[in-house]
């Protein structure tokens, strides 16, 4: 299954008790892990991974599926870290109530596990990631959405104070490896690959009861 990068993704199998509000960037990983577990209470909503260029919009556009949902369901739970919301999607979780986001400030953090990521922080500072979504659809998301297709200076601009791409990889795929090798290339990076697989993202969907 492939969406997108401006698609929603609704997933619903059985009579699911419980909601994941998620962005459309994780819904790959999220319906391989339903499917692996066979988690049939779990039902999915996703919106549009093109947000996280305007992640002040992230917020309101998860209290309207919250709001659209809420009666429809016994839990809700949101797989949004932060996000470069800067706090506000956690006010309004708190304004909703009852709601929950998965823990981290971005998914790079929860894929990499948020301990592991904090320990690296430091040596990482300068790092500019990369997951299997923004990987494969990085030309659309990266490339073209910041005009950097149609401005030949602005890639040094964008990029000139990073020292390396760092590809946390959920899969193992060498398509996907010589892809992101090809970016840190393109952009006149280092490179460095860390296979995480699902990270937090497995241990606390398994949570979500």
């Amino acid at each position: 299954m492939e969406l997108a990068p401006s698609e929603t993704h609704d997933f619903k199998r059985g009579q699911g008790s419980v909601l994941l509000i998620a962005c459309g960037a994780l819904a790959r990983e999220i319906i391989q892990l339903i499917e692996l577990n066979n988690w049939q209470h779990l039902d999915v909503a996703c919106l549009p991974a093109k947000l996280h260029n305007t992640p002040e919009q992230i917020p309101e556009a998860v209290r309207e599926k919250i709001r659209t949902n809420r009666d429809k369901y016994n839990r809700i739970y949101v797989l949004y870290a932060d996000c470069g919301t800067g706090g506000l999607l956690d006010k309004v979780l708190e304004e909703e109530g009852d709601v929950e986001r998965i823990p981290g400030p971005h998914c790079y953090s929860f894929f990499a596990g948020n301990d592991v990521f904090e320990a690296r922080a430091e040596d990482d500072m300068r790092a500019f990631f990369l997951t299997d979504y923004l990987c494969r659809h990085f030309d659309k998301l990266v490339w073209e959405g910041f005009g950097l297709d149609r401005h030949p200076d602005m890639p040094s601009f964008v990029f000139g104070n990073y020292e390396k791409v760092v590809f946390l990889a959920q899969t193992k795929d060498e398509a996907l490896e010589r892809q992101a090798a090809e970016i840190a290339h393109r952009l006149g990076l280092a490179y460095e690959y860390r296979f995480t697989g699902m990270g937090d993202l497995a241990s606390y969907m398994a949570t979500a009861k």
